[in-house]
């Protein structure tokens, strides 16, 4: 399970990683600069948060995730579901859909998501 909370600027951050790794400090410093107009120390401050939550790794200055982008957010969809609806996916969608109606295209993804799933036995 995933620990870490990221903000809307380190997800910015994160998915310049997951769509560029393994990429170098000196890729990932001058991406940073390119993007959001940062400075080097900037950058290797969210990195190494980033590196503390679990999320990537800096090993011989190459920067890798240690969970891949799906898997993440994957874990916080859980773990939000399982904090603020006490583990109820229909509760959860339930409250969803008082606010955001789904579209048909939708509604029948998620109908063949549900008919494809096949429960562990």
């Amino acid at each position: 399970m995933v620990g870490y909370n990221m903000g809307t600027v380190e997800s910015c951050f994160a998915d310049i990683v997951w769509e560029n790794e393994p990429l170098s400090t000196a890729q990932l410093v001058e991406i940073c600069k390119e993007r959001f107009n940062w400075k080097r120390t900037t950058t290797y401050t969210v990195l190494k948060r980033l590196c503390e939550g679990g999320v990537f790794k800096l090993e011989n200055s190459t920067v890798t995730s240690l969970i891949s982008r799906e898997n993440f957010y994957s874990a916080k969809s859980q773990s939000f579901v399982e904090e603020s609806f006490n583990g109820s996916l229909p509760a959860f969608i339930a409250a969803f859909t008082k606010r955001q109606k789904l579209s048909k295209k939708e509604i029948d993804e998620i109908r063949k998501m549900i008919d494809s799933y096949k429960p562990e036995e």
